[in-house]
């Protein structure tokens, strides 16, 4: 019953004038990142409150929303499952975690790995190995390579740099600006907590480090710094 109110209500509150402007943002064009996508024209706020409205959602109807062709639904599945991990036991956690790996083909666009990855990949994997993550930065799957380094946002939160310094060097060299975007950005939340570490790795990497990667890196840093090391000169 909550699931079909659910559908019914994103039918409702659908707004086929915002859903132009979000296929362009998204990139849904032929050959683009996400080319194909559907969208409902429904904003992440307006999301959020049907979460909070509809908590008694089950994980079969969690999973029918994950598979939809509209992006705002696969948006709110995630958000169901963040809720659902937020309040569950380990196992339950587990069980919601091996959910999340199995449906990574439908957590296909950027948004929807960076609303999701750290609270469910990266928190899960806290206190284990993080072997799924190194294998998912091996993946030829470009939001399963995102996933892997935006996982560790949940590490960085905690001053632990390891994995993401690690995944930073497996992606150092990715062709995708999405990727390079996403390493970069978490290269810059490690420096905000510790520059020392962050400045280690760059002095290292940084001349091979594509453009994009390298300018999200730095983006805080003073702008000498900056430009010492957009010329090459550290």
């Amino acid at each position: 019953m909550s699931l079909h109110k659910i559908k019914n209500e994103l039918k409702r509150i659908a707004n086929p004038a915002h859903t132009r402007v979000l296929q362009r943002f998204f990139k849904t064009g032929k050959g683009e990142y996400g080319e194909g996508d559907l969208f409902r024209g429904i904003k992440i706020p307006v999301l959020r409150k049907l979460v909070k409205n509809y908590q008694d959602v089950p994980l079969a109807g969690v999973q029918e929303l994950l598979t939809s062709k509209f992006h705002e639904d696969r948006m709110l599945a995630l958000l169901f499952l963040m809720a659902h991990y937020a309040k569950t036991d380990d196992a339950g956690r587990k069980h919601l975690y091996n959910m999340y790996l199995r449906n990574t083909r439908y957590i296909n666009n950027w948004d929807l790995v960076d609303v999701s990855a750290h609270h469910i990949a990266g928190h899960y994997l806290m206190d284990k190995s993080r072997e799924p993550l190194y294998r998912l930065a091996r993946s030829e799957m470009l939001w399963e390579r995102r996933i892997a380094i935006i996982a560790t946002f949940h590490y960085i939160r905690q001053n632990r740099f390891d994995d993401t310094l690690r995944i930073a060097g497996m992606l150092i060299s990715d062709h995708h600006d999405l990727i390079q975007k996403a390493v970069g950005w978490m290269l810059r939340e490690v420096g905000k907590r510790d520059l020392r570490a962050e400045e280690q790795f760059l002095k290292t990497n940084y001349r091979q480090m594509p453009r994009t990667m390298l300018r999200y890196a730095i983006e805080r840093f003073p702008e000498a710094k900056r430009r010492e090391y957009l010329e090459g000169t550290m």
